[in-house]
């Protein structure tokens, strides 16, 4: 039965001013704020604004350990080292249709293969069977459909090092086309789904010289996006990201242009550089692409240029340009991974060099602290899920979009009441978002189309 009570979204506001001199990178709570060493270190956001990090912690036996930002500090979610043993290859989405906290990794325990556990409210629960790949892994990702089911990739030792798909059909986990399907053995697994829900998989390709491969699966089988092996060169930390307009792009480490940074993206014929190729000033490492809420590829990575501190650039259409100070974490960083908050503020998480080898997470932001600070805000979507209409509340008068969850927007009005109600009737089903943009605020939620 549909309960038609609101669910409330505690979005973030922000009044984003015009000048980027407004802005700095600023550390969210305190550098190193993990009891010890954390690695690999990923962030993203639930639907609430809430920041979360997953690590492989050194003070937990090198278990698995998530922590989340409460407003003023980072607290646990459940325990420290919530793994049964030695987690490696540590991937954290979050599910978009019940913003539960989804971990993937290989686990130690069962002979390096995957274990996916979510944190249900009370604890951490195994999501079907632990270690259910058919042998040892590495070079995990994870993502969710728009309806919730999660999908993991990954190196399988079982097929040859080839790579490997699967999903949670709500009790186990079941191959997506065979196993095994690239060429050969892969590195650096990027699983996406584009805006109609297709998965692609970009990868580090051994059948191609170690060079970039795109693979999508047409509902059968995986064919490959364009070229195979379409970079210049080598390209380590493939990462691969969906423009608005439903664009794959993959960033990388090109060995074919001085180890420095290329993105490419593909046009419906051809994979092309985005700007130029290897357009940061040296090597980089640990390349991780995100669009933002403008639609714009950003790209975090650590930077020999800066003494191996975390930068970030973005492509504002012609050029790629720093976004605030290049190298401005303390110190040599590793695993740096890339997050927009809901009203679209840029975090950035990293191993951090400069405390000893801790989390620590700095986010963009205005340097007016307290003058435009996030503050928080309501915005209630009822019934929600919903298959005819939805009814939204708001505490901000100004203008609406709705968007589907590749970022393409689907309706714009303006609003002068509290109360809104929009025809949902004629959308597939899926996820979608809601965003109130008025004077000074911009607030954000959800909504599960049936």
């Amino acid at each position: 039965m549909l309960v038609l009570a609101p669910v409330f979204v505690n979005a973030q506001e922000a009044w984003l001013k015009g000048s980027p001199s407004d802005y700095a990178w600023k550390t969210v709570g305190i550098v190193g704020f993990t009891v010890g060493m954390a690695e690999p270190t990923k962030i993203a956001f639930n639907s609430l604004g809430e920041a979360y990090i997953a690590y492989g912690d050194g003070a937990n036996s090198w278990k698995a350990t998530v922590m989340k930002f409460d407003g003023s500090q980072w607290v646990y979610v459940g325990y420290g080292g919530f793994s049964d043993s030695i987690a490696g290859s540590i991937c954290l989405a979050i599910s978009p249709t019940t913003n539960e906290p989804y971990v993937g990794y290989f686990d130690f325990s069962k002979s390096k293969k995957v274990t996916v556990k979510k944190f249900d409210g009370a604890s951490w629960t195994t999501i079907g069977n632990a270690g259910f790949s058919a042998g040892e892994t590495d070079y995990l990702s994870l993502t969710f459909d728009s309806i919730g089911r999660p999908y993991i990739s990954y190196c399988d030792y079982a097929n040859y090092w080839k790579a490997t798909v699967k999903k949670y059909d709500g009790t186990n986990w079941i191959t997506v086309g065979n196993a095994g399907f690239s060429a050969s053995n892969v590195a650096y697994t990027s699983l996406a789904f584009s805006p109609t829900g297709v998965p692609y998989l970009a990868y580090l390709d051994n059948a191609y010289s170690n060079k970039a491969t795109v693979m999508k699966f047409n509902g059968t089988s995986w064919v490959n996006v364009g070229n195979a092996g379409f970079s210049a060169g080598e390209a380590d930390y493939t990462s691969l990201a969906f423009s608005p307009s439903g664009e794959p792009y993959v960033a990388y480490e090109d060995w074919g242009n001085s180890h420095k940074a290329t993105v490419m993206k593909f046009n419906s014929n051809n994979w092309s550089n985005v700007g130029n190729a290897g357009f940061t000033s040296s090597q980089v490492g640990y390349t991780d692409l995100v669009f933002n809420l403008s639609g714009e590829p950003c790209l975090a990575f650590q930077d020999w240029s800066n003494s191996l501190k975390a930068s970030v650039m973005k492509f504002d259409g012609t050029n790629w340009i720093n976004v605030g100070a290049t190298g401005f974490s303390a110190g040599g960083v590793h695993y740096t991974s890339l997050a927009f908050s809901q009203s679209g503020k840029m975090y950035v998480a990293y191993e951090d060099g400069a405390n000893s080898s801790k989390a620590t997470v700095m986010k963009y932001d205005s340097v007016d602290v307290g003058f435009c600070e996030f503050q928080e805000s309501r915005l209630s979507l009822y019934p929600n899920p919903s298959a005819a209409q939805i009814t939204i509340k708001t505490q901000t008068t100004g203008h609406l979009s709705l968007t589907n969850l590749g970022g393409q927007q689907l309706l714009q009005q303006n609003i002068t009441e509290p109360y809104t109600t929009v025809d949902i009737s004629n959308l597939k089903s899926g996820l979608y978002f809601v965003r109130v943009t008025g004077e000074r605020t911009t607030t954000v939620g959800k909504f599960v189309k049936q």
